[in-house]
């Protein structure tokens, strides 16, 4: 498939076919990694974690002086059982 790079606004962009998004198993929205290499542009799909973060990413950016303790939510005000 031929491309053409167009300036959007600020930036440059590719319009990437529909079909060819779908033979990736992509869609609008996916995050994508972009790498060159050896002058050739590679884009793949972003490994992701569950997610955004993955668990130890999370964890880490937990405060070091951090205490977990109970939280009083009150009455119940409907059908809850304590």
């Amino acid at each position: 498939m031929l491309a053409k790079i167009q300036k959007w606004g600020n930036s440059q962009g590719l319009r990437i076919t529909k079909n060819l998004l779908a033979e990736a198993q992509l869609d609008v929205g996916d995050e994508v990694d972009i790498r060159v290499k050896e002058g050739i542009m590679v884009v793949s799909p972003a490994k992701k974690i569950r997610g955004r973060y993955s668990l130890k990413e999370l964890v880490e950016r937990i405060p070091k002086d951090y205490t977990s303790g109970e939280t009083q939510w009150g009455e119940p005000a409907g059908k809850e059982i304590w």
